[in-house]
């Protein structure tokens, strides 16, 4: 006899720095059986520790808080963090910013309880989908100049290591940015990015061509004139992944 296994529960973790709202959240949060919360603190620092430890995959962050604020929260924990993100705060000016960086909702203090869980429900189904079908990153946070910049990954040409950071380059604009190849690799979308080195990522659509170098291995040529090294390790991946892009390609043109 098969016996289904229990629904994953949503675990999730409620930042605010006011104890009232984070009160608030927790009540509305526990009359969803389906809901486990994992941890609540009042301030960025902590959340930073909690969340590494506790590992969410539903957040209800706060904006402006102690020694770091929400944003800073999540430009910290870059790809550490695969959660659903429903921002919280009585402040509207950060809506636009919030949804750069991907959240889902954003709750404006005060809110009912109908506007609540109808972000819960959209966080339940985001989630459940995601279960199925794991979701590519879409946004790279940094800090530049004091700032939280927020940059879309499609926007991206190539990546090269650069001592502890990855350097980004975007058109003429580079971004330095505190996370490992490693990291990124895992992170980008196998379909529009290839590892060609171990010091460099690279957007195929920006691929030209491969051409022979003066040591008989070959080098990749971009759009826009730049030249990289190709590794030996990586030229045959890199070659099945272009070879797939030129054949979309043609199967779009033809339709």
């Amino acid at each position: 006899m098969h016996i289904k296994a229990p629904p994953q529960p949503f675990r999730a973790v409620v930042v605010d720095d006011e104890p009232l709202g984070r009160s608030s959240l927790m009540m509305l949060l526990r009359r969803d059986p389906e809901i486990e919360i994992v941890g609540e603190c009042a301030s960025g620092a902590e959340a930073l520790s909690l969340i590494r430890r506790a590992k969410p995959n539903l957040l209800f962050l706060d904006v402006e808080m102690p020694e770091c604020d929400g944003f800073d929260v999540l430009e910290m924990l870059g790809g550490e963090l695969e959660a659903a993100i429903v921002f919280v705060t009585a402040y509207d000016k950060y809506a636009l910013r919030a949804f750069e960086t991907g959240a889902l909702d954003y709750l404006l203090k005060p809110f009912d309880d109908v506007r609540f869980y109808r972000a819960l429900h959209r966080a339940k189904e985001r989630i459940s989908q995601e279960r199925i079908t794991p979701k590519r990153r879409e946004f790279i946070s940094l800090k530049s100049a004091g700032q939280v910049l927020f940059l879309k990954v499609s926007e991206i040409d190539w990546i090269e290591a650069a001592d502890y950071y990855s350097c980004l380059h975007i058109g003429a604009k580079t971004h330095l940015l505190r996370r490992s190849m490693s990291e990124l690799e895992q992170e980008l979308d196998h379909a529009l990015f290839c590892r060609i080195h171990r010091s460099t990522i690279v957007k195929l659509d920006c691929v030209r061509r491969l051409k022979p170098n003066e040591n008989g291995e070959y080098d990749v040529l971009l759009d826009d004139g730049t030249t990289l090294r190709l590794s030996r390790r990586y030229r045959r991946q890199l070659q099945s992944r272009l070879a797939a892009r030129d054949q979309l390609r043609q199967n779009v043109r033809i339709r």
